[in-house]
């Protein structure tokens, strides 16, 4: 029972994992309950079970593990954490609860691992439960099956992924466990009805009876398809609805409806790929090419079983592909034939995509194979063709399909046509868009009129599968010159046509009923038209057929109209009776009759008659084809009369733009027109019938037909005035849709004709054209004659620069010709550029591509290959333009990629640019086989090559667009390889394009788990190309489909590239403007730019948008959304209306308040992101990277006129402007502030003065605005602008350097003086003398007006910078370094020879001068010193700045407790070091007046006088740091040290000091806190100095109390703890954040104190507290602080002791010496900073005093080599960083020769060469001397101090130390003194002062037998030979004092003080005890103060009664001994 009772007291975490099994199951019993208690799901309880769950379902006793189980359920169940365990808890259930014998223990493993897949952790689940597949445990594997299949059956194939557990099904038939088997069966069946047949194939594999007993089964499933069961957390709304359904009887029809259907699976995707090319015969290539058939048969069988396997491993196939091309292309034998068809058609089966990069070259093969007519090989090529059609899209075939739809071979083209017709049931409208049909359709036609009826058939059948798929609508523009009976042949045909993957043809069978209700007479007529008689109809249909791709042009060009007046466009001929039946229903009777009239007068009359009535017609029911036949009626267009005529061409204008006009009735006019344009007198009525006809039926098909015939007839005029008038109707209709090669051979003509008006004409349409088409234009015209061709480029010159008029006709109903849906890559620039290169005439090089070239580009020889490349590039040279066939070379070139030789590498990329430029946009179906291997070259080492890929890229792209690249997995593939350079390069290249493209094609997905990698990837450059990529995916993706992407990540990435998804969320770039905007710009005058200005066209549209439409609404909208005024202001030059809206515009506001922008900035430079704004010179990025900033926040027309390329006077105005409105928008400016500064950076860079001075003239405005608004400048804006504004500080204008300095003036009351100091001392490092001068100026300033504090980092090492310029070459540089000395002289006098260091003799004359005359003039300048103390206080209060150390201008002036703390060590070191000189002027001019010296000896007897304290029960610190007027004493004034003890403010820091190591956990906290509030406050935190230490200790203190009391104890609140914690760390870090109070914490001190800290960061209790994770972070931080705030020399060797402490300990925990290790590792990487503040011979001394306690071969024996390695490298860093001088820091080790230490030094530096270096490199003579005299020196003091420290020759030594100083007054005596005690050093400066006054005869010392000054002494007060004592020396007096009475209980000097005075026990030399530095017992320290504080308390009431300050001494010591004592006790008794 005693033990029970033991457990049952312990919380439920505790017992859950405690040894006794019985307390086990007791915790998890009431864990149960608690978490069926516990409501919020997020409760803190949670936490502390987090890392326990893994032991509930692991425990080793059953009864345990099974109500562990059922907690554990509960958890997962409940907690919001629980997703956290879901790895370690599963894997713990499948290896030991799966395995146990008990039912229900199973039960529950299995419902919690369904638990974790309803709390979204499926992937995790399944993952373990697969893992457990393969244990060797049948249990676990059947158990494992089980649960899988309950998973399935439950929640369905979307949350259980089935492709993995497929994978290993079939395994799980082949188990000897019939267990294993059946229920490897049952999962199987549960498979099947989710995924049905796909399941079939991956188990065609196991054993043919069990796929028997499954098909059975399968047999007997239900055919509906099952449903989801059980929901996972996040499908709360589906399971409501699912309750909803069962509720109401499960009916199933809702459920259809609501509930979409599982995703089809795809069987291919569930199969494993097979490596075939491995598996080849090794002898096939060879088979393959030999001459006997049976040999290639056996070749191709072995490769036909292989094929056969359904899915390929992916590979280079390229070889193989090539030799089934060649048996299909060239093999006579059918049957082999056959066989490699079948082949090709296994491999694009198994390979899928994959196979597309090779479908190009074998489809033409195929294709041209289908000449043959035996059936079986015919199928075989069918298959073949359609298998390879499913890996690549229709446009990548296009080109070789069309290429043979003209062949001879009647058979070729209907298995063409066939082919397409299959390939288009494939299709959606989406992948068979209108430019495919544009292509296709033509060649369909001609196929239709083929003689061969199964030619015809097949093309019905292609036109009705299309038809079937986009819809009537889109295909009937197409066919409008069919007959009604091919049209209807066409219908049926597409009737018939069954799509693939739709119900019953969906959505096109619902438009072809809407379609057939258009009147069929309006359909039929069209078969007339072809047979009609008269000429220009015959014209016009011979320039029609001269080609596809025209026809479809023209079709297109009129296809808007077709949608939105199809019957007009549909209008057939109608004969002469009819018209004139209709024309006399609309026109008079007497018009009628007078048409053909002989009379001209009549005629005219019926002309005026016909006119009147059209003009009152009404639109629909003008007749326009009758009524222009009336007026071609004879006399018809051969009228001589030229009224009349001019008339009828009125008229037909009149008819053109009322009526419907058609192209029928266009052809009726045309010719008339064309007759007449070249007439005097009626050409110009001529044009405009043309313009009207162009209008009413487009540009592009009324100039097509006009410049044909007008070139069919011979009369120049004519030919000229068409041209002239096409020349402007471009202009007025913009270049849409224009097709230029329907033309552009007439115009050839026109160029040679011999009438020079038509020459001159043609030329000027060819300027017209220019604007529209740019340079590709010339191409046409290379071949004219040179001075022709002269005259074309001095046009082009002309037209260069300018931009195309805006077209303001044809505008109405060409709105309607661009539906959006073409793609944007083909139609972009009102379709001219784009189509240009595609008229070129091109070259087929497939024939100059021998099989030697390749032979050569293959061979293993590399001059050979570049032989073949060579040969290649000259190929393709000399052609110039190429068709996309170009044979072998592909492959050939693809090789050549990855050359071993990268110069080869490099001249293959040269050869595909040229290639990309000669192809034109035809490149594209080389994309897969040749533009992914140029990617591949991204990944190179080599920059240069790399380069020369992107290049290539980049070319490609222009000729491809981006769509292609992004199409199947060969872009994802490339972001697979782990190659840092390929991934940084294509990301940065997706960046650049994603963001210009409207859509991507959804298989840009698949390279999103590849970005999200490359966010985490090691390397830098890829982490951050893919954090710039993220936004740009994210455009196209969409936010919510990349988060759930995300769910595929581990879980420790999840969340980093969540939070990254967030960030780029907020910066998603806008997609690109929609199609309509495209088509407006097409029509605009920006339109039919080209291609080299396709950039700024396309915000153009946006423009002229809002320009046409209504301005007025535009201008209000811009007030309100800014950035896309900003967008719309680019180009608006053209208009008048445009200027306005500028102005209008810059009205408004100029500065845009952007959210956060500034913050956003300055977190994206920091987490370097974008550039750090810092340079010597700025470069081009720097000022991309700034516009980019700007152009969110800055309105555009500012951001224009700043950054304005060539006149300033813009730049100037928008300064001006900025500074208008300052006031008015001053919190814009505020929040752009960076950028304004960063602009004027850029400035300071340019030579132009007049903007220069606006710009100081905005920031002497700037920041005296700021300082009003109480602004001040982050670290941000000023790092990025002081530096550069320093810069123009040493600029040779006069006005300028002033202006700057009144600015740095200015800029001190916005930004903290101490932070502009180190900036200035910066800039006095400039090459520039007058910014050197300047710069000392300045800080000469500086530290007048704020004083030393301004120095930064310290006041001595900025002071010493500042005098090396007191040696410039520069006469005003000396003179500023002077000036800013002596300055310094006046703030803090003689100190500042200490703080400048040495300076040459010459240097210290000139000062010395500079000093003494600024002293005869300082008095009457001095303002009056309290205004002046005033005036500093103020400053001190507004620019409160790092508190390093305290300097006073006459220390007489200022409160007492502003003398500095740290006299005495200043003293002692100065008095060491100083010079001769620098002492006299010492003597001569104390630092510390008479008045605050203090005669320490009468206070030793006057035991009742002490100073007055207040009431310490309650402080306000901010009252108690207040000066105080202490009471006077009358006779002396106190020193500052005795102040310093006894005054309020050091009196009230020891007593709350005293409380931070109360037991009471408030009193503490309490007095954390107001300690706190002093050290936050940079002006207050100085009071601390000289209490550090004993802050340190009281910490500690505090915290091992609560290690070993507060933490075991149960009673206390375990959150008390934790704020305590809080607190103390808190209060610690403050601290160690301020370097000069860090430094004073003494070694021993910081020893316990890192002891503390990491004893608390290996104390496992803090993490169960609430947040302990966090404090233990905390701990970190600080600890990593203390490391580097802390004396280097002090920390390090704390450290080396606490690792020798903890090395001698058995019982301490071995991570506790490593942690001290990793704290000596992180000292040791930061030496090469640090050593020179770090006393080598301390280090040396621990590290020996170690190797003692340590030896060699000791260190080896330990358990771990890292503190023999520690140590080492230590050693070793010290060597390389000192050289052989390390072995003269040796001075403190008394036997060096026999240290281990000394020996292993030798070794390293000797090993590293320095030693004999060292001594080689000192070859003088006299080097030698001093180092001998060196060494001797040190040896005759080491003796000295020897006889010193030894009781029996103390006398004789401090008189040879005396004597010694006598002879070398400069002698060094710091190495010895440095790392002895006070104490000894004291003791040492009074002996030599003893010893003086003796031999002087000044003074009555009668030293007694021991050497510590007794009562009896008198003299100590009295100055020794004039020499004034420092405060220091009675300080150490007192301390004696305090120790002799039992105040100071310090057990080291208590120790040291016996030694010295001689008392009994062993003796030793003085130097071993001072070669040790004193580590003092903390907690005796601590004792001490308290103490001291306590005593001075208790007789403060004696004071006041005590006015005897008689020097008088009392002559019992015993007595005051005695007295004290008492007292001690006393206080004791009070406190308990």
């Amino acid at each position: 029972m005693g033990d029970d009772s033991e457990w049952m007291k312990l919380p439920i975490d505790q017992k859950c994992e405690h040894k006794v099994w019985k307390a086990r199951l007791n915790g998890y019993e009431e864990a149960l309950k608690l978490f069926q208690r516990i409501e919020d799901e997020k409760s803190p309880e949670w936490g502390k079970y987090l890392g326990l769950l893994k032991k509930f379902v692991t425990d080793s006793n059953a009864v345990a593990q099974l109500k562990g189980l059922e907690a554990a359920l509960a958890y997962v169940e409940n907690a919001h954490l629980a997703g956290k365990t879901s790895g370690e808890v599963v894997s713990g259930v499948v290896s030991k609860v799966f395995n146990q014998p008990k039912a229900r223990a199973k039960e529950l493993g299995s419902d919690i691992c369904l638990m974790y897949i309803e709390i979204e952790r499926a992937e995790v689940v399944q993952d373990e439960l697969i893992k457990g597949l393969d244990n060797k445990n049948p249990k676990i594997v059947v158990t494992c099956i089980e649960t899988l299949r309950k998973a399935l059956s439950e929640f369905g194939s979307k949350i259980i992924t089935l492709k993995p557990v497929v994978k290993v099904l079939p395994k799980q038939f082949e188990s000897r466990e019939k267990a294993v088997r059946d229920e490897a069966k049952l999962l199987s069946v549960e498979i099947y009805k989710w995924i049905r047949d796909a399941l079939r194939p991956p188990l065609q594999g196991i054993n043919s009876v069990q796929l028997k007993e499954l098909e059975e089964e399968w047999v007997k499933l239900p055919t509906t398809a099952p449903k989801q069961s059980r929901f996972l957390r996040s499908q709360q709304a589906l399971k409501a609805r699912f309750e909803q359904q069962q509720a109401a009887g499960g009916d199933e029809a809702d459920g259809d409806d609501d509930d979409e259907p599982a995703p089809q699976v795809d069987p291919y995707e569930l199969l494993e790929p097979v490596e075939i090319l491995s598996k080849l015969p090794k002898d096939f290539y060879d088979k393959i090419e030999a001459k006997k058939w049976q040999e290639r048969k056996e070749a191709l069988e072995a490769l036909e079983t292989l094929a056969k396997n359904p899915k390929l491993e992916n590979g280079d196939y390229g070889d193989l592909v090539r030799a089934l091309k060649k048996v299909i292309g060239k093999d006579a034998n059918v049957m082999l034939v056959t066989l490699a068809a079948k082949c090709l058609a296994g491999l694009a089966a198994g390979l899928r995509k994959k196979f597309g990069t090779y479908a190009g070259h074998v489809v033409p093969t195929i294709l041209e194979k289908f000449k043959e007519k035996k059936p079986q090989v015919v199928q075989a090529l069918q298959e073949a063709i359609d298998a390879v059609f499913l890996t690549t899209t229709l446009q990548n075939i296009s080109e070789d399909v069309l290429g043979v739809m003209d062949n001879k071979n009647p058979s070729i083209k209907q298995q063409a046509s066939l082919f397409l017709a299959r390939s288009f049931r494939n299709c959606t409208q989406a992948t068979l868009p209108k430019s495919m049909l544009k292509a296709f359709c033509p060649a369909f036609l001609k196929q239709v009129n083929d003689s061969a009826p199964e030619v015809r058939d097949a093309a019905y059948e292609a036109l009705g599968t299309a038809m079937k798929v986009v819809g009537e609508k889109a295909v009937n523009p197409f066919l409008t010159d069919l007959d009604k009976l091919k049209l209807d042949k066409i219908k049926e045909s597409a009737d018939k046509v069954e799509l693939l993957g739709k119900k019953g043809g969906g959505g096109a069978e619902k438009k072809a009923p809407a379609a057939k209700v258009a009147p069929p007479a309006k359909v039929a007529p069209p078969a007339e038209n072809p047979a009609r008689s008269s000429g220009p109809p015959k014209k016009a249909s011979a320039a029609k057929s001269g080609g596809p791709p025209k026809k479809g042009k023209s079709a297109l060009g009129a296809k808007g109209k077709k949608v939105t007046e199809t019957k007009e466009f549909i209008e057939t001929e109608i004969s002469i009776e009819v018209c004139e039946e209709k024309s006399a229903a609309v026109l008079p009777t007497s018009c009628m009759q007078l048409l053909d009239s002989a009379n001209w007068k009549e005629r005219l009359a019926s002309m005026e008659e016909f006119q009147k009535a059209v003009e009152q017609m009404d639109k629909n029911e003008m007749p326009c084809q009758a009524l222009v036949r009336m007026l071609a009626k004879k006399p018809g267009w051969k009228e001589t009369n030229f009224q009349v005529m001019q008339m009828k061409l009125h008229i037909v204008g009149l008819i053109a733009q009322k009526g419907s006009f058609s192209k029928t009735s266009a052809f009726v006019v045309l010719d008339g027109l064309v007759d007449k344009i070249g007439d005097v007198k009626c050409g110009g009525k001529a044009k405009e019938g043309l313009t009207a006809t162009a209008e009413a039926c487009s540009l592009p098909w009324t100039a097509e037909q006009v410049v044909s015939m007008v070139f069919a007839q011979k009369n120049p005029k004519n030919q000229a005035e068409t041209l002239n008038w096409l020349s402007n109707a471009m202009k007025e209709f913009g270049f849409t849709g224009i097709n230029v090669k329907g033309f552009i051979n007439n115009v050839k003509t026109a160029l040679g004709a011999t009438n020079p008006a038509v020459r001159t004409a043609a030329i000027t349409l060819l300027g017209v054209m220019y604007l529209y088409m740019g340079a590709p234009l010339r191409m046409f015209f290379e071949d004219e004659k040179p001075a022709l061709l002269k005259q074309i480029d001095d046009e082009f010159e002309k037209m260069q620069g300018q931009s195309p008029p805006a077209a303001f006709r044809g505008t109405k109903k060409g709105g309607a010709e661009e539906d959006g849906e073409e793609a944007d890559e083909q139609e972009e620039d009102g379709g001219g550029a784009a189509d240009i290169m595609d008229l070129l005439p091109r070259t087929d090089i497939s024939d100059k591509i021998t099989q030697d070239m390749v032979d050569k580009m293959a061979d293993k020889n590399w001059k050979i290959r570049k032989e073949g490349l060579d040969e290649v590039a000259a190929v393709i040279s000399e052609a110039k333009f190429i068709q996309p066939s170009i044979g072998e070379l592909p492959m050939a070139l693809k090789g050549r990629l990855n050359d071993s030789n990268k110069i080869l590498c490099q001249q293959t990329l040269t050869i595909l640019q040229q290639i990309a430029v000669a192809m034109g946009p035809a490149l594209k179906q080389h994309v897969k086989s040749l533009g992914m291997p140029i990617i591949t070259v991204l990944g190179d080492s080599k920059t240069n090559v790399r380069g020369a890929a992107m290049t290539t890229l980049q070319a490609w792209v222009e000729q491809t667009g981006m769509k292609d690249w992004l199409e199947g997995e060969d872009l994802s593939e490339e972001l697979k390889r782990e190659n840092p350079f390929l991934r940084q390069e294509v990301l940065g290249w997706l960046a650049e394009k994603l963001p210009t493209m409207r859509t991507v094609p959804s298989d840009l997905m698949l390279c999103v788990p590849y970005l999200f990698i490359c966010l985490e990837d090691r390397n830098g450059d890829v982490r951050k190309k893919a954090q710039d990529a993220l936004p740009t995916f994210m455009m196209h993706l969409g936010y919510e489909k990349m988060l759930k992407a995300t769910g595929k990540l581990k879980p420790a990435s999840k969340e980093p590239v969540s939070a990254l998804l967030e960030k780029a969320r907020a910066v998603m770039p806008a997609k690109p403007a929609p199609p309509p905007g495209k088509a407006g710009a097409a029509k605009s005058s920006s339109g039919g730019a080209p291609a080299a200005k396709s950039g700024p066209s396309k915000p153009k549209p946006v423009i002229d948008d809002y320009d046409d439409d209504d301005p007025e609404p535009e201008t209000k909208s811009k007030k309100v959304v800014k950035p896309g005024a900003a967008k719309k202001g680019v180009l608006g030059k053209k208009a008048p209306v445009t200027k306005a809206k500028d102005e209008e515009d810059r009205s408004g506001v100029i500065f845009i308040l952007v959210p956060n922008g500034k913050e956003q900035r300055i977190k994206e430079e920091k987490g370097l992101k974008v550039l750090k704004w810092n340079f010597q010179t700025p470069r081009d990025e720097y000022v991309d990277q700034l516009k980019t900033q700007m152009s969110s926040c800055f309105a555009r027309w500012l951001q224009d006129e700043l950054f304005h390329a060539s006149d300033f006077q813009r730049q100037v105005k928008a300064i001006g402007v900025m500074g208008e409105r300052m006031e008015d928008e001053l919190e814009g400016t505020v929040s752009c502030l960076d950028l304004i500064l960063k602009w004027f950076t850029l400035r300071f860079f340019e030579t132009n003065s007049t903007v220069l001075m606006k710009v100081l003239e905005y920031l002497k405005q700037l920041f005296p605005t700021l300082s009003r608004e109480n602004y001040h400048l982050n670290e941000y804006e000023a790092s990025s602008f002081i530096p550069y504004l320093i810069l123009k500080v040493g600029e040779s204008k006069d006005v300028v350097r002033k202006d700057v300095r009144a600015i740095l003036t200015m800029l001190c009351k916005v930004y903290p003086a101490s932070k502009v100091f180190p900036f200035l001392m910066d800039g006095t490092k400039s090459k520039n003398s007058k910014q050197r001068a300047e710069c000392l100026e300045e800080l000469g300033c500086l530290i007048e007006n704020y004083g030393m504090n301004v120095c930064q980092p310290t006041p001595a090492k900025s002071l010493k910078e500042i005098a090396v310029h007191i040696g410039d070459r520069d006469n005003s540089v000396r003179n500023a370094a002077l000036n800013t000395v002596v300055t310094v002289y006046n703030v803090c006098g003689d100190q500042v020879y200490k703080l400048i260091g040495n300076l040459s003799e010459k240097e210290m004359s000139m000062l010395e001068e500079r000093v003494k005359r600024s002293a005869k003039k300082t008095p009457a300048a001095a303002p009056p010193p309290n205004r002046q103390a005033a005036e500093r206080e103020r400053l001190q209060r507004e620019h409160p700045s790092n508190p390093n150390t305290t300097f006073m201008r006459k220390p007489a002036q200022q409160p007492q407790e502003d003398v500095p703390n740290k006299l005495k060590i200043m003293y002692r070191t100065y008095r060491i070091q100083a010079r001769a000189q620098n002492a006299e002027r010492e003597h001569s001019h104390p630092s510390i007046p008479k008045e605050f010296q203090l005669d320490l000896d009468m206070i030793e007897n006057d035991h009742t006088r002490v100073s007055e304290l207040p009431d310490l029960v309650q402080h306000k610190l901010e009252e108690l740091l207040e000066p105080i007027m202490m009471p006077e004493p009358k006779i002396r004034s106190v020193s500052p040290h005795f102040d310093d003890l006894h005054n309020s403010t050091a009196s009230t820091i020891n007593f709350v000091i005293s409380q931070v190591a109360s037991g009471d956990i408030n009193t503490s906290i309490q007095a954390l806190a107001q300690i706190d509030e002093v050290l936050r406050q940079e002006d207050k935190a100085d009071a601390m100095s000289g209490h550090i230490d004993q802050f340190l200790i009281a910490t500690f203190m505090q915290l091992r109390l609560i290690y070993n009391t507060h933490m075991a104890d149960e009673r206390l609140d375990k959150k008390d703890i934790f704020k305590l914690y809080s607190c103390i760390i808190g209060n610690m870090l403050s601290l160690f954040s301020i370097e000069s109070l860090a430094r004073e914490a003494s070694m021993g001190v910081l020893k316990d104190l890192m002891h503390g800290l990491i004893t608390l960061m290996l104390d496992a209790r803090v993490e169960d507290i609430e947040d302990g994770q966090q404090l233990i972070r905390s701990v970190n931080l600080l600890v990593v602080r203390v490391l580097e705030k802390s004396d280097q020399t002090n920390i390090l060797s704390a450290l080396l002791v606490l690792l020798q402490d903890s090395l001698t300990t058995s019982s301490g925990s071995p991570m506790f010496s490593e942690l001290v290790m990793k704290c000596l590792w992180r000292m040791i990487r930061f030496l090469p900073e640090t050593i020179n503040s770090i006393n080598l011979d301390r280090i040396l001394l621990d590290v020996h005093n170690f190797m003692k306690v340590f030896p060699k071969e000791k260190l080896k024996q330990l358990k771990s080599d890292v503190p023999h390695r520690t140590l080492k490298t230590l050693l070793h860093t010290l060597c390389k960083l000192t050289g052989a001088k390390i072995l003269d820091h040796m001075s403190m080790i008394e036997n060096r020769n026999e240290s281990e230490l000394e020996a292993h030094l030798r070794r390293v530096v000797k090993h590293s060469g320095n030693f004999s270096g060292m001594k080689s490199d000192r070859g003088t003579e006299k080097g030698q001397d001093d180092r001998m005299s060196k060494a001797k020196v040190s040896d005759i003091l080491s003796e000295i101090f020897k006889k010193i420290g030894s009781k029996e020759n103390t006398k004789e030594g401090l008189t040879e130390l005396y004597e010694y100083k006598q002879k070398y007054s400069d002698a060094d005596l710091e190495p010895f003194l440095r790392n002895t005690s006070q104490f000894f050093q004291s003791y040492v400066e009074r002996g030599l002062r003893m010893i003086e006054s003796e031999r002087e005869g000044k003074g009555r010392i009668q030293p007694s037998s021991t050497v510590i000054p007794q009562h009896g002494l008198d003299s100590g007060s009295v100055p020794l030979n004039g020499e004034e004592m420092k405060p220091a020396v009675y300080y150490e007096r007192l301390k004696i004092l305090r120790q002799r009475q039992g105040l100071e209980n310090n057990s080291r000097q208590a120790q040291l003080l016996q030694q010295v005075e001689g008392d009994s026990g062993p003796t030793r030399p003085i130097t071993s005890l001072l070669s040790k530095p004193s580590v003092a017992s903390s907690t005796d320290m601590l004792q001490s103060k308290l103490s001291q504080l306590k005593e001075s308390r208790e007789s403060h009431f004696q004071q006041e009664q005590s006015h005897s300050h008689s020097p008088t001494r009392s002559s019992s010591p015993a007595a005051n001994l005695d007295d004290l004592k008492k007292r001690l006790e006393r206080i004791k008794s009070n406190r308990q």
